[in-house]
């Protein structure tokens, strides 16, 4: 194998599915918006549900393709909490980061040119006000509940579907329309669209998702206790058998269904 690990080469494999997961995330999130504007022009309430289906909808189909490979998250506050349980590396969770942003950008980029608009439009959709801020906290902190939740009662198996329907609701209980990732918040500036955010916006909402992820953290360790390596590493998606195994092992051998309540 050219001196390659199975490691490594495992690792590249994971990079390229968080790179292909963003890019579709972003085009699904962007272009979804751009034909709600189009189908019900002024008709706002219907174009914010139009685009929530379709990402809910589109998000799902996404983990499910992916996931396997990488976990699924094509998000980096979902990366690096991961790592923060043991369930990911730090080195991997560093990895996939541009990753995730590159593919999120360029997905922006797709979803303009499949609605025949310039490639590149930088948003002028202004969004930071203290609201939005607090929506941002509040939509990572959930999506991150939702995950983890799901991972240590052993219920991976649910977390596509639960992940996209969270999504799509807090499109709707939050004023800033969940963007909950650091990524795609980047990736939204790229489209002056729809579904854009201005750049001077940007830091904001990143800001509020790293400290959603950071009082997630807290949270999870509080509601589960007990929560392993083993566990973490099947998030979103069971995947990476051998990272699972170094977690396990990690964990003293035990099962990561060994000590979960019944």
């Amino acid at each position: 194998m050219s001196g390659v690990s199975s490691a490594s080469v495992l690792l590249w494999r994971r990079i390229l599915a968080e790179f292909l997961g963003s890019a579709f995330l972003a085009a699904v999130v962007i272009g979804s918006g751009i034909a709600a504007q189009r189908l019900s022009p002024g008709q706002a309430g219907l174009e914010l549900l139009e685009a929530a289906a379709v990402t809910g909808a589109g998000l799902f189909a996404i983990i499910l393709m992916f996931g396997p490979v990488s976990g699924g998250h094509f998000n980096p506050v979902v990366s690096f909490v991961d790592a923060a349980f043991g369930g990911l590396s730090w080195r991997d969770a560093a990895a996939y980061l541009p990753a995730q942003v590159a593919g999120c950008i360029g997905g922006a980029v797709l979803a303009n040119l499949m609605f025949a608009l310039p490639a590149v439009t930088i948003s002028t959709k202004h969004r930071a006000t203290p609201a939005h801020f607090l929506s941002e906290i509040i939509a990572t902190l959930g999506l991150l509940l939702v995950i983890f939740a799901l991972a240590r009662s052993g219920r991976s198996r649910s977390a596509p579907a639960a992940v996209g329907a969270y999504i799509g609701a807090a499109y709707w209980f939050t004023s800033s329309t969940s963007f909950a990732n650091p990524a795609i918040t980047i990736g939204r500036m790229f489209s002056d669209t729809f579904a854009g955010i201005a750049p001077s916006s940007a830091p904001s909402f990143i800001a509020a998702q790293v400290v959603g992820g950071i009082l997630a953290v807290g949270l999870i360790r509080a509601l589960y206790p007990a929560i392993t390596p083993a566990d973490a590493a099947d998030i979103i998606v069971p995947h990476h058998n051998a990272a699972r195994g170094a977690a396990r092992a990690a964990h003293g051998g035990a099962s990561p269904t060994a000590d979960r309540p019944r």
